[in-house]
């Protein structure tokens, strides 16, 4: 039985020191965080292709929002116990009163706001990793330093394709990779300390076999590409001059080793080499080793002594030939030309493919604010004559659409600090390796003399020219005359004024 000091005076359970509003807000933070981890988690498992990104919002983002909303809860109960014990007349500055009317109303619209706010949370999520992966964060938001290769990715022959396919690509391994680099990419940006130009080749790029041979395969490679070149000399009468080939790709039946171009990749043997510049444009030694019965044959210059760095060679894939897939910076002459042959810069205008170069490489052009107006008024100051006044509005426009999209002065980015190595007009491309020069020990050279075992010329010339095929193609004819034997083409072509 009990006495009535007991009855009017109950012994009250000491409230738990997590019976708090911070304590509370930490834990909505952290239902939302594990709400959004176990959606992301059910996502990466059911959706087939993998999204690069999605690892990072998975397994990084949520659950540091996830710690941070126990971090609070602990906090809570941690500033509560030390109010208690400072304040003991009044203990209970942050805690939850269900007994107080006040205090219901606000735990009602507390909770709704919970709701509400992991809802949000997970849509959110969804929704941002979506956005992280696509090409507008990467070439604009996020990497704004990027815009050449933005604008050259967008006209490209792989603008459909995302950039996380090729710069990520699927897989943990390679996903680590990429956030590593990025984030000393990102620190490189807030810091405006970044590159510029941005080198090339990345030396941490993904080999193509992971990238580029998930659409490209092997096995499809096969027969001839024709290729139409249109050109226009550099004379006073734009005179247009084109080249139709047939190149090699794979010259091989189905089913045997690969011969041709795509040789470089074949199954049966490996190519192997070593570039002395971080360019990979002076290549002194190269290796040839069968697969099959495992033997070699090494290949250096006549000055190349030695061994070169066992770290330092690389087997040859795409990316040595191909090594500007999504990014290509065409030269001045051949954007201009292709502005003349499409027709918005008009070839009426005498000498307009050389001057239109030369008022796109001016020296006086120092960032991209300035080049309109130098572009304009160079094109005026060689145009002055009156009878040509109806022809100048509209070539101005198109050499300056034209430099826009070709040369990024404040990024120091064009043509001329990232080589194209498909071909060997102007740059040393094929010819870094086929140039006679590369011979083995016992003499042999690397096959180059004949062009013909890359690709067959079927015409060439101007009107009445390009009407006489050969199937079994013909010797290329200079159009200003035979130059000399000893020089490559990229000795005296070098994408603008001719050296």
């Amino acid at each position: 039985m009990t006495t009535p000091s007991s009855e009017s005076n109950p012994v009250l359970k000491p409230r738990s020191n997590f019976n708090n509003w911070i304590s509370a807000i930490g834990g909505v933070l952290a239902v939302g965080a594990l709400f959004s981890f176990a959606l992301l988690v059910w996502i990466n498992f059911t959706q087939g292709d993998k999204n690069p990104y999605l690892g990072i919002f998975t397994y990084i983002v949520a659950p540091g929002f996830l710690i941070a909303g126990l971090i609070l809860v602990f906090f809570g109960a941690w500033a509560q116990r030390r109010w208690a014990i400072k304040h003991a007349a009044q203990p209970d500055k942050w805690r939850l009163d269900f007994s107080d009317r006040r205090h219901r109303v606000q735990l009602v619209l507390f909770g709704l706001g919970a709701v509400v706010f992991v809802m949000l949370s997970a849509f959110g999520s969804y929704q941002t990793y979506h956005y992280s992966e696509s090409n507008l964060f990467c070439g604009q938001v996020c990497h704004g330093a990027m815009n050449p290769e933005f604008v050259t990715y967008k006209r490209g022959a792989h603008a459909r394709v995302d950039c996380v396919e090729c710069h990520v690509g699927s897989g943990a391994q390679w996903f680590v990779k990429a956030k590593i680099n990025g984030t000393h990419q990102l620190i490189a940006y807030t810091l405006d300390n970044y590159k510029r130009p941005i080198d090339t080749p990345l030396k941490n790029l993904r080999p193509a076999q992971d990238t580029c041979e998930k659409c490209h395969w092997p096995e499809k490679f096969h027969g001839n590409v024709e290729m139409n070149f249109e050109h226009f000399l550099s004379d006073k009468k734009n005179t247009p001059y084109s080249a139709r080939m047939l190149l090699h790709v794979n010259k091989s039946a189905a089913g045997s080793p690969l011969g041709g171009i795509h040789w470089h990749v074949s199954t049966t043997e490996r190519v192997e080499y070593y570039a002395a510049d971080e360019k990979r444009q002076d290549i002194p030694w190269m290796r040839v080793t069968n697969l099959k019965d495992h033997t070699s044959r090494v290949f250096r210059i006549e000055t190349f002594k030695g061994e070169p760095p066992a770290d330092k060679i690389r087997v040859m894939d795409c990316m040595d030939c191909h090594n500007r897939p999504a990014h290509v910076f065409p030269t001045a002459n051949e954007a201009v030309e292709k502005a003349m042959y499409n027709g918005s810069l008009s070839p009426k205008l005498p000498n307009i493919k050389r001057v239109a170069v030369q008022a796109m490489t001016q020296k006086e052009i120092t960032n991209d604010a300035n080049a309109a107006q130098k572009i304009s008024d160079y094109l005026r100051a060689k145009y002055n004559d009156p009878a040509l006044a109806a022809e100048l509005p509209a070539a101005i426009a198109a050499v300056q659409q034209v430099f826009a999209g070709t040369i990024f002065p404040e990024r120091k980015a064009d043509w001329r600090v990232y080589p194209n190595n498909i071909g060997h007009k102007d740059w040393p491309g094929c010819f870094r390796c086929h140039d006679d020069k590369h011979k083995t020990a016992l003499g042999q050279t690397v096959r180059s003399s004949d062009c013909n075992s890359c690709h067959t010329l079927l015409t060439q010339g101007k009107g009445a020219d390009l009407e006489l095929l050969n199937a079994k193609g013909m010797k290329f004819k200079h159009p200003d005359g035979d130059p000399d034997a000893e020089l490559s083409c990229s000795d005296c072509h070098n994408g603008g004024i001719q050296k």
